[in-house]
């Protein structure tokens, strides 16, 4: 079975330690030969404010279309004042077009979160609130969530993971999602 994952985060800085990190969690989707797209800070920087006065109905239709289609979600945000970022935030008010669908919001998906920060405080803090985001959104937010005291040097120009520590976060998290993705999928196309 080839599960469906979304990748969702990153900063208005090309290449950040957010978006890195969320690429490397990918490897285990990727490794598992499930069907991958990342909305990574370049499309969230292209998102009009959700519903304000520059925003039509066929903003963001290609990440809540995604979304629909997946058995899993990845998001990471950076911690800005300890909490997650507006441009993270209005990409995950997209999701307020799924309403109305059979499997509402992120129903039915596996949710994996990483929060990176240069704090340890503003991590945890974002990783609660991508929490309680994605309890209201009636996800499944993994049991593991990487949290990322971030530094220079902690990736290599080619998105390689140079901290041992940071690395297996990231993989424990991406593993889950696949996981977690599988199962969602397999009862999905058992009830069809």
């Amino acid at each position: 079975m080839k599960p469906k994952i979304v990748a969702v985060g990153g900063t208005v800085t090309p290449a950040s330690a957010t978006e890195l990190a969320l690429r490397y969690a990918l490897r285990p989707a990727e490794e598992a030969g499930a069907d991958v797209r990342v909305f990574g800070g370049e499309y969230l920087c292209t998102l009009p404010h959700y519903r304000g006065a520059g925003h039509s109905p066929a903003d963001g239709s290609e990440l809540v279309e995604a979304v629909r289609q997946a058995d899993g979600v990845l998001i990471a945000a950076p911690g800005y004042h300890g909490t997650v970022s507006g441009l993270v935030k209005n990409a995950l008010d997209y999701l307020e077009d799924l309403a109305a669908d059979e499997r509402p919001y992120l129903d039915g998906r596996a949710v994996g979160l990483i929060a990176c920060a240069s704090g340890d405080q503003a991590a945890m803090g974002t990783v609660q609130t991508l929490r309680s985001i994605v309890h209201a959104l009636r996800g499944w937010p993994t049991p593991m969530a990487a949290t990322l005291r971030t530094y220079h040097g902690m990736f290599s120009p080619e998105g390689e993971c140079l901290d041992d520590r940071v690395r297996s976060q990231l993989r424990l998290v991406g593993e889950q999602v696949v996981h977690g993705a599988r199962s969602f999928a397999s009862k999905v196309r058992d009830e069809e």
